[in-house]
């Protein structure tokens, strides 16, 4: 399997090479060459296996040249060993055909673990193959931060700093990240938003010789491998509803569009997926954009479910290729109008075509707070903010009945009490191997928005770990 930059300039690369370097050198994202496929009868075989099992079976043709299925099972098995379900990503059924794909059962209790917790393993093989090591920088909402350090922590080959608004994670969320005071994590709390740390990072990996120099890496979903072991839960939940036999329909709370475009993906490789619907907070680009076809940023405003306060979500990038035929100078063109005037057309034909397949719907703050009160009355289950907007943008779509609708649960309810609290009137527990979370003591830098800063303190850290 070889993989393409989304703006076509960039030299194409095996699955190794995209793992090491995240964003592309000309600045777009990396998506397979070809969509591998699945034949019905291949996906009815998926019935039953363990989910370690099915998901190295799903991800084994995006390593093809680089690591085996036989590999990628040991290192599936071992990453998913101890998430505290059984089932790994287990269903729940919330009412008459519609289920929660509950995604917070990994050690950070967030979605972000079933991908990171694998990825910091690909790291481990691919660098001890190639004898060499990397400095990993993220930017983070909220979750990907703390998943990324626990998959990372301790690890001799890499090195890493995560990015996260100063102000806009929730405490929970702040304190998963920076009560790891391993010798090779570092945390930045950057004064502004989501946005400004993600602009950031991308500033350094777009200054080609500092990037070289530093060996950065990245573990954003803009690296292709995150995307690819989510497409694996979307897989998981459909085949346990009778897929392929079944049309399914996916509900997903979204901020950065990878883990919505990750079902885009499975729909691809021949999982029938009927509808994607987005769920948006306050924040409402991504809503705004399906309902017109015009993206538009305006000011980040902080909500009650923060992983979703963005206004450039990096992964639709990945989808803009798909829809204007792979044509890389076209994407090029559009995301460079939208970095400079702050609004992008997409073609007509391309947004109409977007339009058979996703949906999208918004709740504000209050909006989400009634969600919560009224999932937990009618179902008794209590679901952290986003996850109850992926629960209600699913239920106000226009879906067939006879279709399942699953709503992707992203989050434990206890990475964001203030939130349950607000609707439910009580705090959540933390689950036991976090119990003592809130007196764990905390290690972080602040630092000003300021590529020039980041990068003066990424260097810095480098030569404290012996690397420059």
């Amino acid at each position: 399997m070889k993989y393409v930059s989304t703006r076509g300039k960039a030299p194409v690369l095996a699955f190794d090479e995209v793992l090491l370097a995240g964003l592309a050198r000309d600045g777009g994202l990396y998506v397979p060459e070809t969509w591998p496929q699945f034949s019905a009868a291949e996906i009815r075989a998926m019935r039953g296996l363990p989910y370690a099992e099915l998901a190295a079976r799903v991800m084994a043709p995006f390593t093809a040249g680089c690591l085996t299925e036989a590999e990628m099972k040991a290192m599936a098995t071992e990453a998913y060993a101890h998430f505290t379900h059984p089932a790994v990503a287990p269903l729940k059924q919330i009412g008459h055909n519609q289920w929660v794909l509950e995604l917070f059962h990994g050690p950070t209790i967030a979605f972000k673990d079933y991908a990171l917790q694998l990825v910091g393993r690909l790291f481990d093989h691919v660098l001890k193959q190639r004898g060499e090591r990397v400095m990993v920088v993220g930017a983070t909402s909220g979750d990907t931060g703390s998943a990324a350090i626990e998959a990372c922590r301790d690890r001799a080959a890499v090195d890493i700093v995560i990015l996260h608004p100063l102000g806009r994670v929730s405490d929970v969320q702040r304190r998963q990240m920076t009560s790891v005071l391993s010798d090779n994590v570092r945390n930045l709390a950057v004064e502004g938003t989501f946005d400004d740390c993600q602009d950031l990072v991308k500033a350094l990996f777009n200054d080609l010789a500092y990037r070289d120099a530093m060996k950065l890496s990245a573990v954003n979903s803009i690296n292709w491998a995150r995307v690819m072991a989510q497409i694996a839960y979307y897989f998981a939940a459909a085949v346990a509803l009778g897929a392929p036999d079944v049309t399914v329909n996916f509900a997903v709370p979204t901020g950065n569009f990878g883990n919505v475009f990750a079902g885009y993906a499975a729909r691809r490789m021949g999982l029938p997926i009927e509808r994607l619907v987005v769920g948006s907070n306050r924040n409402d680009i991504l809503t705004r954009f399906f309902d017109s076809g015009v993206m538009k940023a305006e000011g980040v405003v902080p909500t009650l479910s923060p992983s979703m306060d963005i206004q450039v979500s990096s992964n639709f990038e990945r989808l803009v290729f798909e829809y204007v035929a792979r044509d890389g100078g076209q994407v090029e063109r559009l995301m460079t109008e939208f970095r400079h005037s702050g609004t992008m057309t997409m073609p007509d034909g391309a947004w109409a075509a977007m339009r058979t397949l996703f949906e999208s719907h918004r709740f504000d703050d209050q909006g989400t707070l009634d969600l919560m009160k009224k999932l937990s009355r009618l179902t008794g289950e209590i679901l952290d903010p986003h996850s109850a907007i992926g629960v209600g943008a699913g239920l106000k779509a226009e879906l067939r009945r006879d279709a399942p609708l699953i709503a992707l649960a992203t989050a434990h309810p206890a990475k964001f009490p203030d939130a349950v609290m607000a609707a439910m009137g009580h705090r959540p527990a933390l689950p036991a191997h976090m119990a003592d979370l809130p007196h764990r003591p905390e290690r972080l830098d602040t630092i000003a928005a300021d590529a020039g800063r980041i990068k003066d303190y990424v260097s810095a850290f480098a030569r404290a770990r012996g690397r420059a």
